[in-house]
């Protein structure tokens, strides 16, 4: 176990503007598996802003669900950790990774891995306001020139963090190229907390294959379950029983984007749900035929009634070449 509240190896990873209500309660109605909030402000959070305190609450979700922090004050940290556990969170998760330009601009995500004393300040803050599980959520480094992974997350586990989780590449390195698990087996020898690695993990035979090579806890999985809610639980199920994953065929993936969309209309309204649906229907249609024309089309779609009956017809097995997906 890594910490309290967690019974699984395999975290689905906080993605912003993904891993919603809906995102959460799908991946979760296919089994086990670790679940993250997609990632909340505590500026607007403490001003009780309307749609960050909806993010965050996650108090009528039947499973457990850690939310992530993202800010660089700590007192305002303290703050949002008190009313994150009235809210139902199983845990905090601290950003100190996000390489998005507009978060490291404000001085934080990635941009904490640059100020050491203000991100100890941080987990101090937190660790002091809370009883719930913390971790810390951190990269290799700013960039190449200056990877500081290790001494990074021996501050973390000095300032009280639970566990940890790294990502094998650096800020400037987005989310390109190949992540380093060497980096991640260094942090993970060089801490006595549990580590969680997080980088290129697309299958549960990726997951067995960091898990043997870099020693870390658990592994964490974020774009890899986009259009594949299933896939958490594949992992888990492989890790801990080693149950083979089976292959999804064209009906499970239409009835999930239908689910999901589904999801999406309960929690947004039909309105912003169709929006939203797009994103999805990419990533569902991934490496289908004729996918690219249907997300023209889809794009076009002016209400969800219209959009459930262009998906019917698309996902005709008849008319789809698709190998059998993990």
């Amino acid at each position: 176990m890594i910490a309290k509240g967690f019974d699984s190896k395999v975290f689905l990873a906080p993605m912003a503007g993904i891993t919603d209500k809906p995102m959460r309660k799908l991946v979760h109605s296919f089994g086990k598996g670790n679940i993250v909030s997609e990632m909340v402000a505590i500026n607007a959070l403490s001003r009780r802003n309307p749609k960050t305190y909806r993010i965050a609450d996650v108090r009528d979700e039947n499973y457990p669900v850690a939310v992530q922090l993202v800010g660089n004050d700590p007192q305002l940290f303290a703050e949002s950790v008190k009313l994150i556990e009235e809210l139902g969170a199983c845990g905090i998760d601290i950003n100190m990774g996000c390489p998005v330009k507009k978060i490291v601009a404000n001085r934080s995500g990635s941009y904490l891995m640059k100020d050491m004393i203000l991100a100890a300040e941080i987990i101090k803050a937190v660790k002091n306001s809370t009883k719930l599980p913390v971790s810390v959520k951190f990269r290799k480094g700013w960039d190449n020139l200056t990877v500081n992974a290790v001494q990074f997350a021996k501050m973390c586990e000095d300032c009280g963090a639970d566990y940890l989780t790294i990502h094998g590449r650096t800020k400037t390195d987005m989310y390109s190229g190949k992540a380093d698990w060497d980096i991640i087996a260094e942090v993970k020898g060089a801490v006595k907390i549990p580590v969680v690695g997080n980088g290129d993990i697309d299958s549960p035979y990726k997951a067995r294959e960091m898990l043997d090579y870099t020693k870390v806890d658990a592994v964490m999985v974020g774009r890899a379950a986009l259009g594949r809610p299933w896939l958490i639980s594949q992992i888990h199920n492989y890790l801990e029983k080693g149950v083979e994953p089976k292959g999804v065929d064209i009906g499970k993936i239409k009835n999930t984007l239908l689910k999901h969309i589904e999801g999406l209309e309960e929690y947004y309204g039909e309105k912003l749900a169709l929006a939203l649906s797009r994103k999805y229907v990419c990533w569902y249609c991934k490496n289908l035929r004729e996918a690219r024309k249907f997300r023209e089309k889809y794009v076009r779609i002016g209400n969800l009634e219209q959009a459930v009956a262009e998906i019917e017809n698309f996902f005709i097995q008849d008319n789809l070449d698709i190998e059998e997906r993990l």
